[in-house]
């Protein structure tokens, strides 16, 4: 029986042509690229520390109902007294009687959550934004330039509380207004990096062979520049947790009695002539963890999909 002819690669006849053999020699296993990654990883201890930091703030918000000692609003009179933290209250308690731990625990379920939503609506809008603006160029992207330098010509926090102030106080509105901050610089970002992936050999290279504009672009061009895109999405997290503990801190975000910590520390600070430093202190030091987790993320994952830093 006649023995099937193999390639020089070892591969059969009908996948040595130049198509085939590209795809095979770019395309890494997936179990590959999965111990690339971490490899890398590992390289770099803060990304580590950073992933331990949000891992543990995930976890409290996915299980705030098994991990709290205490409903968040419940009111203890008994409570109201207290001196500080105890065994009973190991974070002290606010001026209702209320747990400062439950707050706590429960405010990374709400700050988590308003992170997330605003860095997904301001990625989504900012980036189309960018894309549309250097792929087509002209008078469209100076239309959207010129909207993007009105928005950044206002102080951020200005910016925001103004929206916030138009809309009223809500989750909903400080979603809003740290989205809307955040999106010329995903814009002028997304924009910068096409206009330079527009001039690279493999676009031209598609455009020479007749490529359909919106395959080029999103096919070719928006894959490969979301790499910086991803590395900014990690940092706005912790802008966005900081924004929204501003607005909620005067008053202008979320309300008094949610279990937010820019609210908590709103009153805490009522309560700083009086001595009581543990009710502003701890929610004080979770947004600061918070926002030291994802920065040391980004750096890390900075690391991981660009190349050039390895």
């Amino acid at each position: 029986m006649a023995m099937p002819q193999l390639s020089p690669a070892g591969l059969p006849p009908e996948t040595t042509d130049a198509a085939a053999l590209g795809t095979l020699a770019l395309k890494p296993p997936a179990s590959e690229r999965v111990r690339d990654t971490w490899y890398v990883l590992k390289r770099n201890p803060t990304a580590i520390v950073g992933l331990v930091l949000i891992g543990i703030l995930v976890i409290c918000a996915v299980f705030a109902p098994w991990l709290s000692p205490y409903d968040p609003k419940a009111i203890d009179i008994d409570a109201i007294v207290q001196s500080g933290p105890s065994w009973s209250h190991p974070f002290g308690t606010d001026e209702n009687g209320r747990d400062i731990l439950s707050l706590v625990i429960w405010g990374a379920r709400i700050d988590l959550m308003i992170a997330l939503s605003a860095v997904a609506v301001s990625l989504t809008i900012g980036t189309t934004i960018g894309v549309l603006s250097s792929y087509i160029g002209g008078f469209i992207d100076e239309l959207f330039m010129r909207v993007m330098d009105v928005m950044q010509a206002f102080p951020r926090f200005i910016f925001a509380m103004a929206i916030a102030y138009a809309i009223g106080p809500g989750i909903t509105t400080v979603v809003i207004a740290t989205s809307v901050l955040n999106i010329p610089g995903y814009a002028r970002l997304m924009r910068s990096v096409m206009l330079s992936a527009k001039q690279s050999q493999y676009a031209m290279a598609a455009k020479s062979i007749g490529a359909k504009h919106q395959g080029i672009m999103f096919r070719h061009l928006v894959p490969n520049c979301l790499t910086p895109i991803f590395v900014m999405s990690t940092l706005q997290f912790g802008w966005a947790i900081l924004e929204a503990a501003g607005l909620s801190f005067i008053g202008l975000g979320v309300e008094p009695s949610e279990a937010e910590w820019g609210a908590v520390i709103r009153i805490g600070f009522g309560e700083y002539l009086q001595g009581h430093w543990w009710v502003y202190t701890f929610p004080g030091l979770a947004i600061a963890v918070a926002v030291l987790g994802f920065n040391l993320i980004g750096d890390g994952l900075q690391d991981i999909l660009d190349p050039r830093r390895r």
